[in-house]
């Protein structure tokens, strides 16, 4: 699948905004411990995922009823759902110069993505976290993500790579009181 940017612009994806507030000290000081971790800005990649994959649990997995959507708030209190974690990783991506976008498959409901730039390609990465039956790997040589689409029951991939969070998405987080109320609402397409 050939993936496509949403605007050409690649400065687009090293921005900080509301939700990938990568100026924000907690992110900026997240950032710079892994990044004193790593020897070169693959290694970083990787451990910014691994971070954001392993220690902030899930929410729906982990029987958090609290909702989060701004990168800062999701470090800060250690939860959030696909979309929720795909921000933070953006953040703490963004906040080392690597350019990031946000993407999206349709499963049963729409999945958080992201997808980092080297060598002048894009790479999708799934962040939300492992458990029987999804075990996705941070990869530049083929992806390696949590959930394949099966066309068959009208599953896909989003080919758009986005600089900010989709307007539906974003809409829905931020209007969820808590998680099941959330549950209720996911967007099941873009």
């Amino acid at each position: 699948m050939e993936l496509i940017q949403d605007t050409p612009d690649l400065s687009a994806y090293l921005a900080a905004d509301e939700v990938i507030d990568h100026h924000h000290p907690l992110v900026r000081g997240t950032a710079a411990r892994l990044a004193r971790q790593a020897e070169d800005s693959y290694a970083y990649a990787r451990l910014a995922f691994e971070f954001v994959r392993d220690t902030i649990p899930h929410s729906q997995d982990a029987g958090d009823l609290r909702v989060t959507w701004r990168a800062s708030d999701v470090l800060e209190q250690r939860t959030g759902i696909c979309f929720a974690k795909a921000h933070a990783l953006a953040a703490l991506l963004r906040a080392e110069d690597i350019p990031t976008a946000l993407c999206y498959q349709k499963l049963d409901v729409v999945h958080g993505l992201v997808a980092v730039r080297f060598n002048g390609a894009w790479h999708r990465q799934d962040p939300r976290g492992n458990k029987p039956g999804v075990d996705a790997q941070f990869s530049l040589d083929g992806e390696r993500l949590g959930f394949t689409p099966a066309p068959e029951s009208d599953e896909t991939d989003y080919p758009v790579l986005y600089a900010e969070p989709h307007p539906t998405v974003l809409s829905v987080l931020k209007a969820a009181p808590d998680r099941p109320y959330l549950w209720k609402t996911l967007p099941v397409a873009l």
